[in-house]
């Protein structure tokens, strides 16, 4: 079966700044695939490559299946983008947004009327349609920038951060919506810092760094990947300093901390870490409380894969 997307080697440079070294992604039919990157890892830049909005130095992009290039309106019009920042415009009502859209690809009125109906339903907005976007709330015009970037019903659509400072029950509203696309045929490229919505619809996910892929696989293969298993809370009325010591030497411990009364370790991956640490606390005759036990989160993978250090805002050029 023919990838969707098909990224080979791609080269992108702003003068001595290498925003994407030899960047490689390939996307099924039927995908949502996670794109994630700290800031200025080259996300945003990949995606502009991919959609023909930035040239670049090296490298081939296939759509479909054929050599995606400026001239390919064929291919352009297959495709959808919700990006992160809503773009709209306040001058119309929603429906009229839409239909603004919409007409860039489909110019019979008859045709766009049924499309910006369904457009409208997907995502909720069919009571609020001639609310202009300034009457809008904050979720309400997320839900409108999707229903703009997927009314010509594009088999290809790529959602940059669509959960940005909205409420949760609309966050579940346009997760739900993303993943109903999914059924009803389209391919997605999704980012977001959001690592549980990642979890939670992505059937792959990639992570990059510095215009790189440096790992990819599903949620579970890439936690396997990393040294943090899982996380470990109980609750201890006392811990003398010889248990805490003897706690940290167990095989696959990587730290031991006590604190208010709680004892926090976290361990590498293994079957046996929660009875072995139970084990330890019983033979010193520790009083034990509630016990939590967590596995590594993508979270925790992201962390280890790219590191912990705090990445600043970069320019657009390095996203």
């Amino acid at each position: 079966m023919t990838d969707v997307v098909s990224v080979s080697n791609l080269v992108k440079r702003y003068g001595d700044l290498v925003a994407l070294d030899h960047f490689s992604l390939r996307v099924a039919p039927g995908e949502i695939l996670g794109l994630l990157g700290p800031n200025g890892s080259g996300k945003t830049t990949a995606i502009n490559c991919m959609l023909q909005l930035l040239t670049y130095s090296q490298g081939s992009i296939e759509l479909f299946g054929q050599p995606m290039t400026p001239a390919r309106y064929d291919l352009k019009r297959k495709i959808g983008v919700v990006p992160q920042q809503v773009a709209v415009f306040d001058e119309l009502t929603a429906r009229e947004n839409i239909d603004c859209f919409c007409s860039l690809y489909v110019s019979d009125r008859a045709e766009r009327r049924v499309l910006v109906d369904a457009a409208l339903d997907f995502v909720g907005l069919r009571d609020f349609q001639r609310f202009r976007p300034r009457k809008l709330s904050g979720g309400l015009l997320r839900r409108l920038n999707i229903a703009c970037g997927i009314a010509h019903r594009p088999e290809l659509i790529f959602f940059d951060e669509p959960t940005v400072a909205v409420d949760p029950q609309s966050r579940n509203a346009i997760l739900s919506g993303i993943q109903r696309l999914r059924d009803e045929g389209a391919t997605v490229v999704y980012t977001s810092h959001y690592m549980e919505e990642v979890e939670q619809i992505c059937s792959r996910i990639v992570i990059m760094d510095h215009g790189r892929v440096l790992a990819q696989g599903t949620a579970d293969e890439l936690k396997r990947m990393i040294s943090t298993g899982e996380k470990i809370e109980i609750e201890v009325a006392d811990l003398p300093a010889a248990v805490l010591a003897a706690l940290r030497a167990l095989p696959h411990v990587i730290s031991a901390v006590y604190e208010a009364g709680v004892l926090r370790v976290s361990c590498e991956a293994s079957q046996r870490n929660l009875m072995d640490v139970l084990d330890a606390l019983g033979r010193a005759d520790v009083a034990v409380g509630r016990v939590w036990s967590e596995p590594p989160t993508l979270n925790d993978v992201f962390l280890e894969i790219t590191g912990r250090e705090l990445r600043d805002e970069t320019p657009e050029a390095g996203r």
